[in-house]
């Protein structure tokens, strides 16, 4: 029989993960900490139930391949997934792909008083206690922005509101339902996902890079800035350049062309003072065999083909707190190649701060 969960994210979702749970009956309720996950222990419990499990290697991939993906081939029927916050629900539903299963609804709880200030900020998950391991370097703005992000629904905790954070996520995530935990109806709240959601879906990175068309116009000082351009950046500059997306910077988001690395599509991404470069692969341009592309791909590529570049361009989603969208789209137009380096890049050596991300890109 195959498995159908429902994943609960964020710093402080564990009322609301048994609330998801009481409010679907037959479902069993699955929680792990991960605490001292570096010491190879991982304590998980079943419907209450405890179980301590000693793994070989205290890591969160080994805990989801060795535990939990087994552990709900056992289980079938509908599961609920209170998921320890070293646990992202991007790379659950990435390693669920190996199991039986379908992921019903992403819930992200997002409390009201701490969500911006960690969204902005640069403390990392080793500073608040939440590491997965001794080399866990990411930040708590990138768990609780990816989990925001990444969900089909949101629920809100804590008093009041707050109209900054409303127009964050208004443009973080524009699709997903969001109700206040106070007198949360979990019922009306799976059912108010549209039909066409996420659902622990992801995408290779070449996709449209605005989901769900969120509002555009600054509001309380919220923006977005789209930034689009037919010309590489020169590496070295745009390594500079990046400053202007570690501050006063919710998300930035996007594939990135450098004059130094032509063939290579780069993804850049950010949240708060956090950073993180991947290799999306080979732009199409430098790709002789189209056979195995996905139709999407070719299609989008195919609309937007340019007779020297092919589908190479730069494309940035920036979804700013406190920082200039003026002085961004500045920053970023001033680190692209001039004329006069764009007519020579085939003589040009240019340096190449990016390079140094090589091995991590290609694990990635």
């Amino acid at each position: 029989m195959g498995v159908e969960v429902v994943l609960v994210a964020g710093l402080t979702r564990h009322d609301v993960a048994e609330e998801v749970w009481r409010a679907l009956p037959g479902t069993v309720l699955v929680r792990h900490d991960l605490r001292d996950l570096a010491g190879g222990v991982v304590r998980r419990w079943v419907d209450g139930e405890l179980t301590v499990l000693e793994l070989a290697h205290g890591c969160v991939s080994c805990t989801l391949r060795l535990d939990l993906l087994p552990l709900l081939e056992r289980l079938g029927g509908q599961v609920v997934v209170d998921l320890d916050p070293a646990l992202e629900p991007e790379a659950v539903c990435f390693a669920l792909k190996e199991i039986d299963v379908r992921v019903a609804a992403v819930v992200a709880v997002v409390d009201r008083e701490n969500w911006l200030a960690d969204a902005v900020g640069g403390e990392t998950m080793a500073e608040r206690g939440l590491a997965a391991a001794a080399e866990d370097d990411r930040t708590v703005a990138q768990v609780v922005v990816g989990q925001a992000e990444f969900a089909d629904a949101l629920v809100l905790t804590g008093a009041g509101g707050d109209a900054v954070l409303d127009s964050v996520l208004d443009r973080l995530n524009p699709r997903a339902p969001r109700r206040d935990r106070a007198g949360l109806d979990v019922t009306a709240l799976l059912a108010a996902i549209p039909d066409d959601a996420r659902r622990g879906r992801f995408d290779d990175g070449f996709g449209t890079l605005l989901q769900g068309q969120p509002p555009l116009e600054a509001v309380q000082g919220v923006s977005v800035v789209h930034f689009t351009e037919r010309r590489p950046f020169h590496p070295a500059r745009l390594h500079h350049a990046i400053d202007v997306l570690l501050d006063g910077v919710v998300r930035t988001r996007g594939r990135v062309w450098l004059a130094s690395q032509p063939d290579t599509a780069l993804w850049l991404e950010s949240a708060g003072a956090g950073l993180s470069v991947g290799n999306l692969g080979s732009w199409l341009a430098a790709v002789q065999d189209w056979s195995d592309v996905p139709e999407d791909r070719r299609a989008m590529a195919s609309a937007t083909w340019h007779p020297q570049y092919g589908d190479r361009s730069q494309e940035l989603v920036v979804i700013t707190a406190t920082a200039s969208p003026e002085e961004i789209t500045s920053a970023l137009r001033d680190a692209l190649v001039t004329d006069e380096e764009l007519e020579l890049a085939d003589q040009l050596e240019f340096v190449d701060p990016f390079a140094e991300w090589h091995d991590e890109m290609e694990e990635s």
